[in-house]
């Protein structure tokens, strides 16, 4: 999850950058046809071709819309309309509310420590953002209403792979899931496709669309879908607080920000609260 953390992080800048060169959407749905691609001959090198379970396959495919189509949607058009800060800090809320939501919907005990970590790294996450000067008002708004829509597609994702079968592997969660939500962006994305200038994207565009296809999608949906399956849905979501510290340091690396006092404080408390709900 660390691992995931990195790469998420660094991802605010890659993507953002991105869009310099390639169009939100047709960024978004080439990078989907490119991971399906790839995931179906892996998954059938590793582990065959053998049918899933009785009803795994209609669960799979409502995962794919939700995680994937609608959060990939909601995010990457809430980036283009709001700021790098107001996306990490809305996206930040995460932790909170599928702890919450795990707790309400009975998918986990009432635990303490989980709640009050999610607390503390969350006011972490809320002085690490608020201190690069976050704004919200009308130029924004219609970019953190998007992205807030995106939070709750990836709760809804993240709940939803609680009550897969065991048997499942997180590869062919991810196989699946992925080719379920891949058609709409596509689809979204083909008007984009059709009047883009392909030769104006350059190594750095491609670069970007090869981090954002192996690393940020593939590799991190991995390790993600590996982790709620093995230490559930409340402590895999809590490292999701960790994002904004590695976005910060690679603005300050790639962009030239410096950071500020006030995120060392709260730097101290995201690593307090994830700790808390590790012991």
């Amino acid at each position: 999850m660390l691992l995931v953390v990195l790469i998420w992080g660094v991802n605010f800048t890659v993507t953002k950058g991105a869009f310099a060169r390639f169009p939100p959407l047709a960024f978004t749905g080439v990078r989907f046809a490119l991971a399906s691609l790839l995931l179906v001959p892996i998954v059938r090198h590793l582990e065959g071709a053998e049918p899933l379970p009785r009803g795994v396959l209609a669960r799979l495919i409502v995962l794919g819309l939700v995680g994937n189509t609608l959060y990939q949607l909601a995010f990457i058009l809430g980036l283009d309309r709001t700021t790098a800060s107001n996306s990490a800090l809305i996206l930040s809320s995460m932790p909170s509310i599928v702890a919450l939501l795990a707790v309400t919907l009975g998918f986990e005990p009432l635990r303490p420590k989980v709640l009050g970590g999610v607390l503390v790294a969350t006011l972490g996450v809320v002085l690490v953002v608020a201190a690069r000067g976050t704004g919200f008002g009308e130029a924004t708004m219609a970019g953190d209403l998007l992205t807030l829509g995106a939070v709750i597609c990836w709760a809804g994702y993240t709940l939803g792979l609680r009550v897969l079968p065991p048997d499942v592997s997180p590869l062919r969660v991810t196989m699946v899931t992925t080719l379920a939500g891949m058609p709409g962006l596509v689809l979204a994305g083909v008007p984009e496709m059709l009047v883009m200038d392909w030769t104006e994207v350059g190594w750095q565009g491609w670069a970007a669309l090869g981090y954002a296809t192996f690393l940020s999608l593939l590799v991190a949906y991995l390790i993600w879908n590996r982790s709620v399956k093995v230490i559930g849905p409340s402590r895999t979501v809590i490292y999701m607080c960790l994002t904004p510290l590695i976005a910060v340091a690679s603005a300050a690396a790639f962009l030239g920000e410096r950071p500020q006092p006030l995120q060392g404080v709260g730097a101290a408390l995201i690593i307090g609260g994830v700790l808390l709900t590790r012991r």
